[in-house]
């Protein structure tokens, strides 16, 4: 039996069905993974100094001294990749909210059903985090798990099962081999603290162009801005059927707006100024993520978090990874080696990125502000980068995405 043949096949999430998929619980792990990368130190660090110390409280010896001695705490001098992975999983607590995904004959797979690939640059600094589409065909190479079982390669299976196949190791070494980019560091988080997650930031503002209402996810929202949190989150990012086309692609621009609103939270005055939901939020982070030896030192988060602290919104980009229809599967994609040949050039020349996608109505979100006005720091109005960088790539318009700086509203299903 060849490789991919002794493989369990995987109910395709890229087409138009008419079943609802596995979870794509992408909240908990943008949460988690931007509160990594995109907030501010100081938050992160004062949790990291209250832990540490309660932990070894009760066999401290107190000196008798008057100088207090800080933590030397710089940040990541050099430039990273760190992969994010949200695994769909089961856990009886919230089982209850997916239906058949964990009533099924599948509900004890784990699927590494969201993929992101966040590029840190040395300086100046600028974050790249590039969505792979779970239903993404493509090679897989032999892999050892965490219990030590080798895994033999595939030449050809979705991405969703390699963390079965072998676990985050797996995955990093996966996307490693597609795109040549070395992971330093990565994580991988379940679905199960979403309603947490959202909750300790407050939840999320997220605009509608016009209103959504899927039967599949439960989610029925008018045209407009609203705050959403805790299970109402959850069902937003879940729906495929309710935005644009209602394939997988389309559900990962809906995201992906997502992922912009609360990397502008994260980095507000509103969250940073706010040390209890800072604290909340690393507490439940740290407690819920499982990751690589690299990252499992708190001290390294902290010092990831100086790296990117300062990062302007329009340096902060959000790409999906290039793709065509599977020639072999209609309800599956191949990676568009061509637009992601330029794509990685331009990432590893630490180019500023500018997206030429437009979107169309089969797309997930709509663009409502470019984001072209130059961005205000301190009541002080700062030159236009576009406008004084020498060091700017279009993207081919194969290409969708991004900027933290753009609005982007949900392209629903109803109108």
């Amino acid at each position: 039996m060849s490789p991919t043949a002794r493989r369990r096949r995987t109910i395709a999430r890229h087409g138009q069905l008419h079943t609802p998929g596995p979870l794509n619980q992408l909240l908990k792990f943008i949460a988690i993974g931007l509160a990594v990368v995109l907030v501010s130190g100081f938050g992160v660090a004062g949790y990291v100094v209250y832990d540490l110390s309660s932990t070894v409280t009760a066999n401290a010896v107190e000196l008798d001294t008057k100088n207090e001695v800080l933590p030397d705490i710089g940040e990541y001098k050099e430039g990273f990749n760190l992969l994010l992975t949200g695994v769909d999983t089961c856990e009886p607590e919230y089982a209850a909210y997916f239906g058949d995904r964990c009533s099924g004959k599948d509900s004890g797979s784990t699927l590494n059903d969201v993929n992101l690939l966040v590029h840190v640059s040395q300086e100046p600094r600028r974050v790249t985090v590039v969505s792979f589409p779970r239903d993404l065909m493509l090679a897989i190479p032999e892999c050892e798990d965490d219990q030590g079982n080798v895994h033999s390669a595939m030449s050809k299976q979705a991405l969703n099962v390699a963390y079965t196949d072998g676990g985050l190791n797996c995955v990093a070494q996966t996307i490693t081999k597609l795109t040549g980019q070395e992971i330093q560091f990565a994580a991988s988080v379940t679905f199960g603290g979403v309603i947490e997650i959202t909750n300790a930031i407050g939840g999320v503002d997220v605009c509608l162009a016009t209103p959504i209402k899927d039967r599949h996810t439960g989610l029925d929202l008018p045209a407009g801005t609203r705050t959403i949190q805790g299970l109402e989150a959850l069902q937003f990012l879940r729906t495929r059927h309710g935005v644009g086309d209602g394939s997988d692609l389309g559900r990962i621009g809906n995201q992906q707006q997502y992922m912009s609103s609360l990397a502008r939270k994260l980095i507000s005055s509103e969250t940073l100024g706010n040390v209890p939901t800072m604290l909340r939020l690393a507490n439940t982070g740290i407690r819920n993520l499982k990751t690589s030896t690299s990252l499992a030192d708190p001290v390294k988060i902290v010092q990831i978090a100086l790296a990117v602290k300062s990062v302007p919104f329009e340096d902060i980009v959000f790409l999906q990874y290039p793709t065509n229809t599977d020639p072999d599967n209609d309800n599956k994609v191949v990676a568009n080696q061509s637009a992601a040949a330029e794509m990685w050039d331009a990432i590893n020349a630490n180019a500023q990125l500018q997206v030429t996608h437009q979107n169309t109505e089969n797309d997930g979100v709509i663009v409502t502000d470019p984001g072209t006005e130059a961005p205000v720091e301190g009541g002080t109005e700062m030159p236009d980068p576009a406008a004084t960088s020498e060091n700017v790539v279009a993207l081919p318009d194969s290409i969708k995405g991004n900027s933290a700086a753009q609005q982007t509203c949900s392209n629903g299903n109803v109108r």
